[in-house]
């Protein structure tokens, strides 16, 4: 029975995204099992995910090299007798713990000089839009392997679970539908609509008789009180309160999200919620709500997508002149026929 180990990646969105990975392994090996390291804020978030026998918790702070720490982890693993380690960042750090475990085949993308401590390299494509989904995939199986299937995470998430969370934030679904915004991202400001744009389209649901709530992490939470004084503290703001598992039963009983590129995006998408996802700096070929209940809203200005965290410009045309009342509009026609409109 194949044991393999996946060093995750930091962000929500792209551990999300890495859930394909898992659905094509034990598409092809029913009998894998699979075991994710990840960081402790991720840990909530792998326990809805199925495909997984085993977390492993790694106490290592973002971006720390923590050379110490993961020998130690590394030494630690050998016990486990992985047959291979697939690695989903790109950094030399993220090599180091199955190079440390020994672990024989040892899977990732050639970057940052860590050529050394792979011994199954795969190379980038010259594909610039390649999905990151597809991008994952060739990192499931052999070289020598096509892939043809393609899976969308989908979260788990159950009425127990739900009501649990509703009633730790003392919320109720059945008194109005419920519009969630997401107008955070960890990626950076350019990622991000204007808070009085979010303001706005609250505004315009809470008049409609519709529940706005709001979400984010800790680092969201300046964007998210300026929504609630745009609005005069209509919202419910749950910023910075939920856990990623508590994030995934509350929004997985909204009726819609407004969200930037980020993820709770994606998080919205694996269970399943209509999404209205609004793009600026990234581009949306790359890494797209992975849901046929989403629609996309870009511009595709000529400095778009720059990929830049800060827009290099300084303008941030490609949100500021992203008006909110397309969104209204959208929302009043989703209203209306239940459906996505192209």
């Amino acid at each position: 029975m194949a044991k393999i180990l996946i060093i995750a990646p930091s962000w929500v969105g792209d551990m999300v995204m890495t859930q394909s990975l898992l659905k094509i392994l034990t598409q092809h090996n029913p009998q894998v099992l699979l075991y994710v390291a990840a960081a402790k804020q991720l840990i909530p978030l792998l326990q809805r995910m199925p495909e997984i026998h085993q977390t492993i918790t790694l106490n290592l702070s973002h971006g720390e090299l923590g050379l110490a720490k993961r020998y130690k982890i590394g030494w630690q693993l050998r016990s486990y007798q992985f047959d291979q380690a697939i690695i989903i960042p790109n950094s030399f750090k993220s090599a180091l713990i199955p190079f440390f475990a020994k672990i024989p085949l040892r899977t990732g993308f050639v970057r940052e000089l860590r050529s050394c401590l792979l011994n199954d390299k795969r190379y980038d494509i010259k594909t610039k839009d390649e999905p990151f989904i597809h991008k994952l995939s060739r990192l499931a199986l052999a070289k020598n392997q096509v892939n043809t299937d393609i899976f969308w995470p989908r979260l788990l998430s159950n009425t127990t679970q739900q009501q649990h969370a509703l009633q730790k934030f003392k919320l109720q679904t059945n008194i109005a539908p419920i519009l969630a915004l997401c107008p955070g991202a960890a990626f950076g400001p350019a990622k991000c609509w204007p808070a009085e744009y979010y303001a706005k389209v609250a505004q315009s649901q809470i008049a409609a008789g519709w529940q706005v709530w709001l979400f984010g992490s800790d680092n969201d939470q300046k964007i998210n009180n300026e929504i609630m004084r745009l609005t005069n503290n209509q919202c419910i703001n749950l910023n910075g309160k939920t856990q990623l598992a508590e994030a995934v039963d509350l929004i997985a009983q909204v009726s819609m999200v407004v969200t930037n590129d980020s993820g709770l995006m994606h998080l919205a998408a694996a269970v399943d919620k209509p999404i209205l996802a609004i793009y600026g700096a990234t581009n949306p070929k790359i890494a797209p709500p992975l849901s046929n209940k989403a629609k996309i809203f870009y511009l595709n200005l000529p400095c778009q997508p720059c990929g830049k965290r800060q827009c290099p410009l300084t303008h941030l045309n490609c949100l500021n002149h992203l008006s909110p009342d397309l969104i209204i509009n959208y929302l009043l026609q989703w209203t209306q026929h239940e459906s996505f409109i192209d």
